[in-house]
Parts: C-alpha cells; sequence; structure tokens
C-alpha cells in the first residue's frame, strides 16, 4: 500500500520530531495528543526547527512553509483512523502503550500500518494486544530526531514482509539510514548505550570521579560528542531507568540492575532538562553538577 497520510500519538520530544521529517517529506501529519498545550508547543517547535534549518540553508523557505501546512493536529485519538502509517511516541511504559493500540485498533482501516517508537519494549507483545500482530513492527527514531540518521527497525514475531518494507521504504524517503534489530530487549543502540550510561551513574555513585570529571573523560578520552551523564539528561532519567529496568527484567542478568542513584533521581522528579534538573541543574544560564 502507499503510505501517505501519517499518525503520530504523543507530542513531546520525540512526536513533534518525528512530525517534523515526516512533514518535511512531504508526508500529511497528524498529531495528536491529551494536551492542547503539548500540542501547541510541539507545532512553535517545529516551526523554529525548521526555521533553524533555512538559517543554515539545509531547506528553502518554501519547503519549510509547505512542510507547516501539512501538520494538523487533534487531541481526538480516534482522528488517526483514517492514517496510513501510525507511529506511537507516547511515555515509555507499556501500559499506556497498549492501552493507546487498545484504543486505536477499532477506528483503523484494515490495511493501516501500527509501530512504535519505543526504545526497549517487547513488540511482539504490543502487537498482540492489537488486531494486526502482521502489520505491527517497532519504529524506533533517534534523539533529535530532525538531527540523527538511523533508525531502527525491529520485527515482532509476526510481522510480515511487505509491513517491513513499507516501513524500510518511509526510512528511505525520510533520507534516513535503517537498521535492522531482533525483538530482545532494548534492540541494538540501547542495549549498547544504557549499560555504559548505567556504569557511569554507578561511577558516580561509588564516588569513582564527580559529574564533570566522569564526562569530561569519556568526552575528551572516548571522543563522545556529550558525556554520559549529560546524555542522560538530555534522553531523560526516567526514559534511562525504564530501560534499564526492561533490560534487566528481560535479559535476568545483574549487570543490567539499575543504579540506585539512578533511581533516587526519578523518585526526586530529577529527570534531566526536561525537569530543570539532573545530573546538572539547568535552571541558570550555564547548567551546573548537582554532585
Amino acid at each position: 500500500m502507499a503510505i501517505e497520510q501519517v499518525g503520530i500519538v504523543g507530542a513531546g520530544q520525540m512526536g513533534n520530531g518525528i512530525a517534523h521529517v515526516f512533514a518535511l517529506a512531504n508526508y500529511e501529519v497528524v498529531l495528536t495528543d491529551i494536551s492542547a498545550e503539548a500540542l501547541t508547543a510541539a507545532v512553535a517547535l517545529i516551526d523554529r526547527n525548521l526555521d533553524r534549518q533555512v538559517s543554515k540553508d539545509l531547506i528553502t523557505a518554501a519547503q519549510k512553509a509547505e512542510a507547516m501546512k501539512r501538520i494538523s493536529t487533534t487531541q481526538t485519538l480516534t482522528d488517526l483512523g483514517k492514517t496510513d502509517l501510525i507511529i506511537e511516541a507516547a511515555t515509555e511504559r507499556e501500559t499506556i502503550k497498549t492501552a493507546i493500540f487498545e484504543d486505536l485498533v477499532p477506528h483503523l482501516k484494515p490495511e493501516t500500518i501500527l509501530t512504535s517508537n519505543t526504545s526497549s519494549i517487547s513488540i511482539t507483545r504490543l502487537a498482540s494486544r492489537t488486531d494486526r500482530p502482521e502489520k505491527f513492527m517497532g519504529f524506533h527514531f533517534m534523539n533529535p530526531v530532525p538531527i540523527m540518521q538511523l533508525v531502527e527497525l525491529i520485527r515482532g514475531i509476526a510481522t510480515d514482509e511487505p509491513t517491513f518494507k513499507a516501513c524500510h521504504a518511509v526510512v528511505e524517503r525520510l533520507g534516513k539510514t535503517s537498521a535492522t534489530a531482533e525483538d530482545f530487549p532494548a534492540f541494538i543502540v540501547n542495549r549498547i548505550l544504557m549499560p555504559m550510561i548505567n556504569e557511569a551513574i554507578y561511577t558516580l555513585y561509588e564516588g569513582v570521579g564527580s559529574v564533570q570529571s566522569i564526562d569530561t573523560s569519556l568526552k575528551l578520552g572516548a571522543n563522545h560528542p556529550m558525556g554520559p551523564l549529560e546524555l542522560a539528561d538530555f534522553i531523560g532519567l526516567d526514559t534511562c531507568l525504564a530501560i534499564m529496568n526492561v533490560l534487566h527484567d528481560g535479559l535476568a542478568d545483574t549487570k543490567y540492575r539499575p543504579c540506585p542513584l539512578l533511581t533516587k533521581y526519578v523518585e526526586a522528579g530529577w529527570l534531566g532538562r526536561k525537569s530543570k534538573r539532573g545530573f546538572y541543574d539547568y535552571r541558570g544560564d550555564v547548567p551546573v553538577p548537582t554532585r
């Protein structure tokens, strides 16, 4: 089937970025969220990010204007029923994701493909809560979506070949690169990345180094563009904890045990950039380490 209209569930950090790249690739985009404020903020952020691309001569002002026209918003989840492809980009909690799919299913066209942007949760298990496990797969974008080139494509046990090929073609039309991952906890990127971040938090927890020294060591010693604690704040500490819990529960190996300090920060509501405090305090002009 031809995919021309895309529905995106969730107008947060990932959802607005996904809407941005799809609209720029000439797809009609319907963005939904339970919060009107989140939808307004998402459209405003997309507008600013497109302006940044215009200022860098990456796109033209006309391309920006056309992309903005292709984005519509709604607080009614069932308005996505007319779309050809749905990408769920809600918070990284399985109960929320399954509830979204269960609400959506009765309103979909038979040929509509369902996907999740989950960074760790079982695609097979999510697909089993729908009426079309063969037309369901993982569609995992990296953050920030307009900049990052990779998209992980994850098949569930029932995903059929036409669905995989259709999603692969979408990635190519977006001008991005796909990597195929098997349906194991956290897939490829986060299976490798999150334990590294968790180990950096253990290094802080055990007093081996300060926030600044750990981040500086990895930036200058391993040529990472961001230190692991800075990156954790950027991702969101609640998301990091959720992924580590999926790894720990799914693989039953103590090496994936979330660091107690990560749990403590999440319990405190110190989630990183989005809450203005995490391993750094972002409430001033310059981020300051919190430990």
